[in-house]
């Protein structure tokens, strides 16, 4: 591969160590490379999931963030911590307004609450050589937050992002680099599971190929990846040679907005009655998003979950010939599908809503016999309201009852407690 035609730039990927853990172990004033630590969602459910764990944690007695509550150890030196996702998204703002001391704003690409980009051309006379830099960074990270971090350094995101997942969480320092050279030797013997971008069902179908590391799939046609898998079959061609042509710089915006959904699994079985209330608040909130971009649906879809002791469920969908964002066409929509095709006695656990086939919203025409214009203006009031005030500061009545799910997810963040 001749690389000479391809983009080179210094972009670390930064990744906060057990970051949940640690902002819990720093809050403690424990040591988080000694402390055995496990953040809970909620320490009232013993099938809660281990949001994180401390590295002790997970050396001694192998917890994985997919652990349960119940699955932890009997060890009295274990300390349990209530997920704060307020406190971790706190932490997470502060060490970018901290990186953003270093490198401009546009050099910074936020990609989850522990996970950073950022690009850091140009500033070798500043600060010194890539490598210089990740361990600036790391140490500002430790001194001013007390949180370990690795980074990984690369030609474009992707490099950046598979070589610190690979080798920059293995190594002593917490450092590693990968340019386009050395794609071969540091990316290629990887199998592709762990190779980010790539999940389970695509590793199957390409297990299915002979494909089982990343060498085996930069060496694979392209033009068979194309047939296969269309645009997303060239784009893993590339990555696997390690070509990433996503920009560096700028302001990061969001790619267009194909669905406005909303789910949830609930915290215990649901009975018939009590599930309309949940599917109200799924599209109040799903339709308030929808009109705060300006945009409305013409196909709603709606999921059902049954509980465990019957399994299955359903998933429909129903289109209408006028667009809408309006809550209660929405809700009247999921309850025709509701009728239609739940089996009159399993109980539900999971259910979702979605508004989708979007377009822009339009002026709505005015008609002697509908009040549509009124539900409108209605709509954007309620929005308004919420929007000044908060989420709970008008709800419908239905909220309020045992199937509402509303005031209880205004405490969370992410799904967990605040």
């Amino acid at each position: 591969m001749d690389y000479s035609g391809y983009p080179r730039h210094d972009v670390l990927c930064i990744d906060m160590r057990s970051f949940y853990a640690s902002v819990e172990c720093v809050k403690r004033g424990l040591d988080p490379r000694e402390a055995l630590l496990a953040v809970v969602g909620d320490t009232e459910r013993k099938g809660s999931i281990v949001l994180a764990a401390s590295p002790a944690l997970k050396k001694k007695h192998g917890i994985s963030n997919v652990s349960r509550y119940f699955e932890l150890p009997r060890d009295p030196n274990i300390v349990i911590a209530p997920a704060h996702m307020g406190d971790y998204l706190e932490v997470s703002v502060e060490i970018t307004k901290m990186i953003k001391n270093l490198v401009p704003k546009e050099a910074i690409h936020v990609y989850s609450v522990d996970e950073l980009w950022v690009t850091i051309d140009g500033l070798e006379k500043l600060y010194g050589k890539p490598y210089e830099i990740a361990r600036l960074i790391q140490f500002e990270i430790s001194d001013q937050f007390g949180i370990e971090s690795v980074i990984g350094i690369g030609d474009n995101k992707f490099l950046a992002k598979v070589v610190m997942d690979i080798h920059a969480k293995k190594a002593a320092d917490g450092i590693a680099e990968c340019r386009y050279e050395d794609v071969e030797e540091k990316l290629w013997p990887c199998e592709i599971q762990h190779i980010w971008g790539i999940g389970s069902r695509m590793t199957r179908n390409l297990n299915r190929m002979g494909i089982l590391n990343l060498g085996q799939l930069a060496r694979h046609p392209l033009k068979y990846l194309k047939k296969h898998y269309g645009v997303m079959g060239e784009q893993l061609y590339w990555h696997a040679w390690g070509v990433d042509l996503s920009p560096v710089y700028g302001q990061f915006v969001k790619t267009e907005q194909k669905s406005y959904g909303h789910g949830v699994t609930l915290l215990r079985d649901y009975e018939r009655d009590e599930i309309f209330a949940c599917l109200l608040d799924l599209c109040e909130e799903a339709c308030k998003r929808a009109r705060h971009d300006d945009q409305e649906g013409r196909t709603v879809h709606l999921g059902i979950g049954y509980s465990s002791e019957t399994g299955g469920g359903f998933s429909r969908s129903m289109s209408v010939q006028s667009p809408t964002n309006i809550t209660m066409d929405v809700y009247h929509m999921c309850l025709q599908l509701f009728q239609r095709f739940y089996d009159g006695e399993s109980k539900i656990r999971r259910a979702s809503v979605a508004l989708t086939n979007l377009e822009d919203e339009m002026a709505v025409q005015l008609n002697l016999f509908d009040d549509q214009p009124k539900k409108k203006d209605l709509a954007e009031a309620m929005d308004q309201i919420r929007d000044k005030y908060g989420a709970t500061a008008v709800l419908r009545a239905s909220s309020y009852t045992s199937g509402g799910i509303t005031l209880e997810r205004s405490k969370k963040i992410g799904g967990h407690y605040a």
